[in-house]
């Protein structure tokens, strides 16, 4: 039985875990102001705000319904446009998109309402560019994004007195949300206390001789896009529920992640952001903000993409996976750049879980960079994605240490290990790195497909590892020799 709280009211429901959020909403409960769009998690019509209670407070996040498996909606508090209804008034961010005319066909409108309703009852500062970001997963045809970016504006100029500490409170007090939600947190108290039991049997491991019809399921942003109907048709196993809270630790220089940790756990974490000061920066590269607050990074790796962004960006931090066998309890650890055999192919049984993502912290003088080039500036796969970690000698004048990650070049994520060889102990210099390319075009093998053709992506890689030199030791005369002029 999964339980939960779906605007005012109790849910409770025996329909399949691997189940899309959004059926429920539209299908089971006929709530059609959350629309069907893309099912791929990139326009935002669907988009929804998700509750947590921890700690007797309520934090909501923006979500794609299509996307979110509904077992994962168990204890949550799932808001649709229905449920920030003001009786027969508009809410305050409704009546802002209204006045800017920030609506056309409106088919995208509910998406923008609830991640700007979302933005309101964040922690995030009422500036304009925050409230801008908020929108990124959302998708408008016909409308224009100006008139929505002075939606934004309005929105922020009634949100400038907002509590940061209390935002959910502060929104209530201050008419932004339905006055409902003040008991929500005792509401959803009793939820949980009462259907404990039933959680229990959801999280229940699988059999040994069932796991491999099983799916391991964590935020869902990739199943419920390839395989949704076989997923809402299998047993499956909720890993984003086993334990909601992310870990994200420091010890002796070593920092270690849960494998559920989200992407969005993970840029705001303040360990990660002083191990790599532009992470904000970084991740906003990475899917957008509804998709962030779901996706994991263990799912992320298990996914086997060639183009994973998280994926390259652990490969060039030489990490190390931890995974945990449910059938037998045990562990085993190893290199994640010896974790995929081949194209979707992993060292992974069925009944494995990536349990933590374990690497080396940058120190202070050591250098890191990612880049990435796609279709699209934000929301978008990667055409070739690369990371570089650098370690320099006491002189600052040789690479130590090196490694080097792309993908998009080959059948799976790619560590450089021969291109790594070959810098390591050399001087940095022009001469180097020339030869160093020469060395990686051996080392990839990238196809011709959507994203681009074979001979464009091996010249991309060239120019983005090009790109990560120059960021990293400055924009000398010399090193902008290392860029190959486009043909």
């Amino acid at each position: 039985m999964i339980t939960f709280i779906l605007n005012e009211e109790p849910q409770r429901t025996n329909l399949p875990a691997g189940s899309s959020l959004l059926d429920y909403i539209r299908e089971q409960k006929r709530l059609k102001g959350t629309k069907t769009g893309c099912r791929e998690g990139d326009c935002g019509a669907c988009t929804v705000l998700v509750g947590s209670l921890s700690a007797g407070k309520m934090s909501y996040q923006s979500m794609t319904s299509c996307l979110m498996p509904l077992g994962n909606a168990q204890g949550k508090h799932i808001v649709t446009v229905e449920g920030i209804n003001m009786g027969a008034k508009l809410s305050p961010v409704q009546t802002a998109m209204v006045e800017t005319n920030g609506t056309q066909c409106g088919f995208c409108t509910i998406g923008f309402i609830m991640s700007f309703t979302g933005f309101v009852m964040s922690k995030k500062t009422p500036e304009l560019e925050a409230a801008v970001a908020s929108i990124d997963g959302n998708i408008c045809r016909c409308t224009g994004y100006k008139s929505i970016e002075r939606a934004a504006a309005i929105i922020c100029e009634k949100i400038q007195e907002k509590s940061l500490e209390t935002p959910v409170e502060w929104a209530i007090t201050n008419g932004l949300i339905p006055a409902y939600f003040s008991t929500i947190p005792e509401k959803l108290s009793l939820v949980k206390a009462r259907n404990e039991a039933n959680n229990k049997a959801i999280l229940a491991s699988t059999g040994s001789s069932e796991a491999s019809s099983h799916f391991l399921l964590a935020g869902g942003t990739d199943l419920l896009v390839q395989k949704p109907e076989k997923v809402e048709k299998s047993t499956v196993k909720l890993v984003f529920q086993e334990s909601q809270a992310a870990e994200i630790s420091l010890v002796d220089d070593i920092c270690q992640l849960s494998g559920h940790c989200t992407a969005t756990e993970f840029a705001e974490s303040e360990i990660i952001a002083r191990i790599f000061p532009d992470i904000s920066k970084t991740m906003k590269k990475i899917s957008s903000t509804p998709i962030r607050n779901m996706a994991t990074m263990a799912g992320n790796i298990v996914n086997a993409s060639p183009i994973g962004d998280m994926t390259a960006f652990f490969l060039a931090l030489d990490a190390e996976l931890e995974l945990w066998d449910s059938l037998n309890n045990s562990r085993r650890r190893l290199p994640l750049r010896n974790f995929f055999k081949g194209y979707k192919q992993i060292d992974k049984s069925g009944s494995e879980i990536i349990a933590y993502i374990r690497f080396a912290a940058p120190k202070d003088n050591d250098l890191f960079s990612f880049e990435k080039v796609s279709k699209r500036e934000h929301l978008d796969i990667a055409s070739v994605n690369t990371a570089c970690y650098i370690q320099l000698d006491e002189n600052k004048q040789k690479i130590a240490k090196i490694h080097l990650s792309a993908g998009g070049i080959a059948a799976t994520p790619k560590y450089l290990s021969q291109t790594c060889e070959f810098l390591r102990n050399r001087y940095i210099s022009a001469d180097a790195i020339k030869m160093a390319f020469d060395i990686m075009q051996t080392e990839i093998s990238p196809i011709s497909d959507a994203r681009g053709t074979e001979s464009y992506k091996r010249l991309l890689l060239r120019q983005l590892v090009a790109a990560h030199f120059i960021k990293l030791f400055g924009s000398t005369a010399e090193l902008k020799s290392i860029l190959k002029p486009w043909k």
